[in-house]
């Protein structure tokens, strides 16, 4: 974003320096509390005259006579602006670490929890996509050789899974043909809770005297497609310790190991996707975390997508009194950056 302010360097710091004082304090700000909090090293008369500039530019303004200055709306809007294209530069920023050497999802990921910690000073987490109600899309059986097949199983979101089946006949091309029409006839759409036994039952009896081989395709498409062990990557555990609040030995302890441990946080993981409407932003304040060691903070999730029932979640754990708006943003900001990475890869 190109600003034409047409402010010089030392303009636009003592600037920023009055903005952020009186967004602290609420009182009109002076030259020498400017001198004491920017690092120009100027004079009170140097930064007067600065000040007196900006007033007759009309980015701040004296209330009243003998007192300092604050922003005025034109001030505030150049404020935001500038704020603005920082957070445009962090978001650029964020892409490039993201994508540096992430040729791996796990790489992106690891990546992800860490620029959210630094950018939030707060701990993250970021779950691996889990494919707990991905459905299938179709199966292809090819014969290997005489005792063998390979079952090709892809699932909505492309995910691609191979299984070799032993089989005790060898298989010509008419039996390969009649299994794969079976299958694909019954099986897309559905997830793997939706193939019960009662539908096993009836697909072995279609395939009469394949009935056997049906069923270890079947069990092999199970044994395939079944949710894998949760992996969590998370950052910034030690940001605790810079609140009071939390930095007391238990509160701090409790809270590292749960990042440690992991075994909690899949707690906030599985509470978030099983959501019936998991597509915003969560918010858990105290008590109402699913972990119990962090009931003196807040939780706040987000669900990032790869494809239908391909989901992940993204944690930021803090004090109660974390900076939620900011929190929000980087978190929807993340969620965007990660959907564009998967598309880009697909």
């Amino acid at each position: 974003m190109e600003l034409n302010h047409g402010l010089d360097d030392r303009k636009l710091k003592i600037l920023h320096a009055v903005i952020k004082n009186y967004l602290e304090t609420g009182e009109p700000v002076g030259s020498r509390t400017i001198s004491k909090y920017t690092d120009l090293n100027l004079s009170s008369a140097t930064i007067r005259n600065e000040m007196a500039d900006l007033e007759d530019l009309g980015y701040i303004i004296q209330p009243h006579t003998s007192a300092g200055r604050i922003p005025s709306d034109k001030g505030y809007r150049l404020y935001v602006d500038m704020l603005m294209a920082e957070k445009e530069q962090e978001v650029i920023e964020m892409r490039e670490q993201m994508l540096e050497k992430a040729d791996k999802m796990d790489k992106i990921l690891k990546q992800a929890a860490k620029v959210l910690a630094v950018n939030t000073n707060y701990a993250t987490m970021v779950s691996a996509p889990t494919m707990n109600r991905n459905k299938l899309k179709f199966i292809q059986l090819s014969q290997v050789d005489e005792h063998q097949i390979i079952a090709v199983i892809v699932m909505e979101g492309n995910i691609i899974k191979n299984k070799i089946v032993t089989v005790e006949e060898t298989l010509n091309n008419e039996i390969m043909l009649k299994l794969n029409m079976l299958l694909n006839t019954s099986l897309p759409g559905m997830s793997i809770e939706e193939i019960n036994l009662g539908m096993i039952a009836a697909l072995k009896e279609q395939a009469g005297e394949q009935s056997e081989i049906i069923g270890d395709v079947l069990h092999a498409i199970g044994s395939t497609i079944q949710p894998e062990d949760l992996e969590i990557y998370t950052s910034g555990a030690t940001n605790v310790f810079k609140y009071p609040e939390l930095s007391d030995n238990h509160s701090a302890q409790e809270i590292i190991n749960a990042f440690e441990e992991k075994q909690m946080l899949q707690e906030i993981v599985t509470q978030t996707l099983s959501k019936e409407d998991n597509h915003g932003i969560q918010v858990y304040i105290g008590n109402e975390t699913p972990v119990q060691s962090m009931k003196d903070c807040s939780v706040v999730t987000a669900t990032y997508e790869l494809g239908e029932g391909m989901q992940g979640t993204i944690g930021i754990i803090g004090p109660k009194r974390m900076d939620y708006e900011h929190v929000m943003k980087t978190l929807k900001t993340l969620m965007t950056e990660l959907d564009e990475i998967f598309h880009k890869q697909e």
